[in-house]
């Protein structure tokens, strides 16, 4: 019997020839990149390459023998076994989940969290139902399984998934789940499984070895996932499993765990327990007439054609109807539909080559850009010259010393290791000492060597700073906050950074923000950076565009950069 399947479908997402005979997307990929950095990191240890994790393929052997005497209940795949209806992705998940463990001991797990971000029709649920029953089958006894999900249907859709399935396998499971309607339990192990609603039921005091949070996009708060995962502090071995689609907004618990998520495949963020697959489309803007989009979000599809049929039918009639627009683009190709738009501002992997070790500022005209946002909050400056048509930066962020536990958990930070690494300075009690970052701003000469030309400031919050800077012999520069003021220079360091142009002293703070930094267009299509929108904090951008903007103003009057509008 193969156990391989997980791996198969990997190599063939990280070789770039994942294919399907009905699909033909000219040579494009059809796995989208982040899952492509998850697959990679599944073969290293699948190959035996990683030193700390491998698969434990003893175990991976009994799950295959298990799925191949229990039978599908319903859907196109009916009365044939689980082992052969799965489709790779979902082996992935499975042998990843259950199967990847510490080298040093086996039978302990890897991951702790998961994360499944997916268009609707992918046999999300039906994965998640086949996990539950594995975990029942292979948990110690008197363990708990919950899903939590925003209301009383969808906290009911696993369950549903399960029952069926259940009852089908009934001879095969020898008769030992008994099936209520409130719950399902292990005669044998005492292990039980529950649903939980958002709406209805608290979260807190449960203690759950294993949980599912379903379409988190809808949820109004983490709370019921962080509640899960507090419960899990004394749990042996915790898993976490967060599976939604997109939804139409941006400010959701999904776009969070995403976000997380992608900071730690880019390695932003080290977190070895979290494993992540986000079938989110690398192109967003072509969803009209390219399949890639359709196939990098419908994994599904390219094992099903009847799949890929329907997705076609539906974008054409979302394309002549607009009213039915919000829906395919969001459900069925993992896009956020937000009309004139909110995107990415550059792509976090551009910014990474930007990185150096260290920058010679000595002998530079520098511009200084500073964000000096509300005293509880995170505040940057910003220290950035010109050579030979790049950019050169070192940014600096600033916040209230007493918050720095409050912060790092909430946004997922450790602030210590940037305090270390002097991208970061705690000041002040519960609010930034500005003092600190006046006297930042007036050393910088001493501190990089150059001569400061010019400070661009947001009004907000800066007034008392800035008479003070003006008075040590500071020359400060308002850039008003508007689209049309600040388009040019958000522009023109996006092309920096794409173009290979743009290099800052190593900073995994910046990095952070770069990654959280949302942009939105006006009715001209000015383009800026939105903090409203974006998913976390992005001071540091701001401040670093407001030192672009005075570079980029001088420089455009001597005549020695050309910016194109």
């Amino acid at each position: 019997m193969r156990i391989d399947h997980a791996a198969v479908y990997a190599r063939a997402v990280v070789d770039g020839t994942l294919s399907a005979p009905h699909i033909d997307v000219d040579g494009a990929d059809l796995a989208p990149r982040y899952v492509k950095l998850q697959c990679a990191e599944f073969l290293r240890m699948w190959d035996d390459e990683d030193p700390k994790y491998t698969v434990n393929r003893k175990l991976l052997r009994r799950i295959c023998l298990i799925l191949s005497v229990l039978r599908m209940a319903k859907g196109p795949r009916t009365g044939k076994t689980i082992y052969d209806a799965l489709a790779g992705y979902q082996w992935l998940i499975i042998t990843a989940l259950l199967c990847c463990v510490h080298r040093e001991d086996p039978t302990r797990r890897r991951y702790e969290r998961a994360l499944l971000e997916i268009c609707r029709k992918n046999g999300k649920t039906f994965v998640v139902a086949v996990l539950f029953i594995l975990l029942f089958l292979l948990e110690p006894p008197f363990s708990r399984f919950f899903s939590v999900a925003p209301d009383g249907d969808l906290a009911r859709e696993i369950k549903k998934a399960l029952d069926p399935l259940i009852s089908v396998n009934d001879e095969a499971l020898d008769g030992d789940l008994d099936v209520r309607r409130d719950w399902i339990r292990s005669k044998r192990s005492k292990t039980e499984y529950k649903p939980l609603n958002y709406s209805t039921n608290r979260m807190d005091g449960k203690e759950p070895n294993a949980f599912i949070a379903d379409e988190i996009g809808a949820l109004p708060t983490n709370y019921p996932i962080e509640a899960m995962r507090s419960g899990q502090l004394l749990v042996d071995m915790p898993l976490g499993f967060c599976t939604s689609t997109k939804y139409p907004t941006i400010d959701n618990p999904l776009e969070d765990e995403v976000s997380y998520a992608k900071k730690v495949l880019d390695g932003i963020i080290e977190d070895e327990t979290c494993f992540a697959l986000l079938y989110e489309p690398d192109d967003t803007k072509g969803w009209m007439d390219n399949d890639a989009i359709l196939a990098q979000g419908n994994p599904l599809s390219l094992e099903i054609e009847k799949v890929w049929d329907n997705l076609i039918k539906w974008r054409a009639e979302a394309i002549a109807v607009e009213s039915k627009r919000e829906n395919f683009i969001t459900k069925h190709c993992n896009i956020v539909y937000q009309g004139a738009g909110t995107e990415s501002y550059v792509p976090i992997d551009a910014v990474m080559e930007g990185s150096e070790e260290s920058i010679d500022f000595s002998g530079r005209s520098l511009y200084v850009g500073v964000d000096l946002a509300m005293t509880n909050d995170n505040c940057a400056v910003a220290v950035a010259f010109e050579d030979d048509d790049g950019i050169f930066a070192d940014v600096t962020a600033f916040f209230p010393a007493e918050r720095q536990h409050e912060k790092s958990v909430f946004e997922k930070v450790d602030y210590q290791q940037f305090i270390n690494a002097g991208n970061a300075v705690a000041c002040g009690g519960m609010v930034v000492d500005y003092s600190v970052i006046e006297q930042f701003v007036r050393n910088i000469e001493r501190k990089y060597g150059g001569t400061v030309v010019s400070l661009g400031y947001d009004r907000y919050n800066a007034i008392s700073s800035v008479q003070k800077w003006e008075e040590a012999g500071i020359t400060c520069v308002e850039i008003k906050q508007h689209s049309s003021v600040l388009h040019p220079p958000t522009k023109l360091l996006a092309e920096k950074i794409e173009d290979g142009q743009f290099h800052y002293v190593r900073n995994k703070l910046l990095e952070i923000n770069f990654q959280n930094a949302r942009c939105t267009y006006d009715t001209n299509l000015n383009r800026y950076v939105n903090k409203k929108k974006s998913s976390g904090k992005v001071d540091m951008v701001v401040a670093l565009l407001n030192a672009v903007y005075l570079l980029q103003q001088d420089i455009i009057f001597g005549d020695e950069f050309v910016c194109q509008y």
